[in-house]
């Protein structure tokens, strides 16, 4: 290599050696969320890694963790509904979940959150509004899935098979 095109090349290196460094630095800053649930942190409490596990269409088990980023002062989940399109979807919650000051819960350690209505069904979204004790509301898109692979274990609503009854018109046939 020729004097010249050495130091060209180390000079290059040092000048663009803290510009392509500095790309990485911002990239520790990026909230990551490796898993299949959706993030809202918006409010004072925290809705993480919420999602639906559907053992059969039209119902499921609500799953989530919420984090209180207040120090001070604890708050509930008081209520979960469907909203906008998916108001005919309802979730029984059971009793509020007590989220201490600072702390975090997962919605689902006390009891099974059912979750019933047509739009729950694996692959879809399903908005639901979560309303807490304190006064605040959050609404999140919430992703439905399979129980299976990772969500093989989460307890489902037993759902019971329906079968239609024969009609007079469906039998003369």
């Amino acid at each position: 290599m020729k004097p010249n095109l050495r130091r060209t090349a180390v000079a290059a290196a040092l000048v663009l050696a803290p510009v392509l460094s500095s790309c990485a630095a911002d990239a520790t800053n990026v909230i990551y969320n490796p898993g299949v649930g959706v993030n809202e942190r918006s409010g004072t409490v925290d809705v993480l890694n919420a999602l639906i596990v559907s053992g059969a269409p039209g119902s499921g088990s609500l799953v989530a963790t919420l984090t209180n980023g207040d120090l001070a002062e604890e708050d509930a989940l008081s209520q979960v509904a469907g909203a906008g399109e998916d108001t005919g979807v309802t979730v029984d919650l059971g009793s509020p979940v007590d989220v201490g000051a600072g702390g975090s819960v997962s919605v689902s350690d006390e009891e099974e959150v059912s979750v019933e209505g047509e739009a729950v069904e694996p692959g879809a979204f399903v908005t639901l509004q979560f309303t807490f004790e304190r006064g605040e509301t959050v609404t999140v898109d919430v992703p439905v899935v399979a129980r299976r692979g990772p969500y093989a274990d989460i307890p489902v609503p037993s759902v019971a098979p329906t079968t239609a009854a024969p009609t007079e018109e469906s039998a003369a046939h």
